[in-house]
């Protein structure tokens, strides 16, 4: 368990500076393909690739995660603020790295469009919550799936039920299918269970007992199990590497972050791994990079990266407020 406001002001930078980290590592390589990377693999945090952007440049998945983090940060979990902030981000460039948004999704972008709409006509909450599992199998992108870590101290300690229900307003506010928010699901109480202190094999024998378990007290739709057969029903490090996809549908990104974090043993070496297999990289990165900093902890990401970050006081100063909300 965490209880001291050094123990989760640990966690948080851990969660924060994983998340950027691995995005700011990926940026220079996305669209790359497989086989680019295998003959330029990539070594180091560089820039000037993809979007011509010096080393430690981050995009919308930090962008988001910070909003979140923000939000509650500034008013617990309030559904207007979030939102409020997505949008801020979107059309005033806040939380950017300097001060204009790129790499925006399409699905994101226009999820951001709908919700500006909403908090400009409604009052109450009622229009965001109705969100919810409201769209179509288009809406599985991984765009709220690497945005949606924070979360995980303030769902932490919930029951299964109360969880679930948090987490897929929280995700349909961009991405409103159940799929997308089983996803965040799943990779939370991941990050739930390492949180508390288990060893990472134990932690994702214990996620899939229980995501198995809450499928079946609360019915979980028979025709999206089949989703989730690689991560859940079956052990991710059973599937063989070229069967491990990193593009933009959301069960590839969930897929491939389980396999490299089970397979990999420090933050370095998982998000270069995930990098190498091209196209989304830097979503994969910061979604395992999430995951690997709540692991193995803020001191086993390169200094040497964390030094290029954008904004890096920034983020140690959200780090802070956060972890002071939670611990107040």
């Amino acid at each position: 368990m965490i209880d001291t406001t050094q123990e989760i002001y640990d966690f948080v930078k851990a969660v924060l500076f994983g998340v950027a980290t691995g995005d700011a590592v990926g940026v220079p390589y996305e669209f790359r393909s497989r086989e680019q990377m295998r003959l330029h693999p990539a070594t180091d945090m560089v820039g000037y690739g993809t979007y011509d952007l010096p080393p430690g440049s981050w995009s919308d998945d930090s962008s988001l995660t910070f909003c979140l983090a923000e939000a509650l940060t500034d008013d617990g979990y309030n559904l207007r603020t979030i939102a409020q902030y997505f949008t801020r981000w979107c059309y005033q460039a806040w939380w950017t790295p300097y001060g204009h948004v790129f790499d925006i999704g399409i699905t994101t972008s226009q999820a951001i469009h709908r919700l500006r709409q909403i908090l400009n006509s409604a009052t109450d909450d009622l229009p965001l919550i109705a969100l919810k599992h409201s769209g179509n199998d288009r809406d599985n992108g991984n765009g709220s799936l690497m945005r949606i870590l924070p979360l995980v101290f303030y769902i932490r300690g919930l029951s299964d039920a109360e969880q679930f229900d948090i987490i897929s307003t929280v995700s349909s506010l961009t991405h409103p299918h159940i799929r997308a928010s089983m996803s965040c699901f799943i990779y939370l109480k991941m990050a739930e269970k390492l949180m508390s202190g288990v060893e990472k094999e134990v932690a994702y024998i214990e996620t899939r007992k229980e995501i198995s378990a809450f499928w079946g007290d609360h019915g979980f739709p028979e025709d999206e199990k089949k989703h989730f057969a690689k991560v859940i029903q079956n052990d991710i490090r059973d599937t063989q590497l070229y069967d491990i996809k990193t593009g933009g549908y959301v069960i590839e990104s969930l897929e491939s972050c389980f396999w490299f974090f089970m397979q990999k043993d420090s933050y370095r070496d998982t998000v270069l791994s995930i990098i190498n297999l091209g196209h989304d990289t830097d979503t994969s990165a910061a979604i395992v990079g999430g995951l690997a900093g709540i692991c193995y902890g803020f001191e086993d990401i390169p200094i040497e990266w964390v030094k290029q970050l954008a904004r890096k006081d920034d983020i140690k100063l959200l780090a802070d407020r956060f972890a002071r909300k939670l611990k107040s």
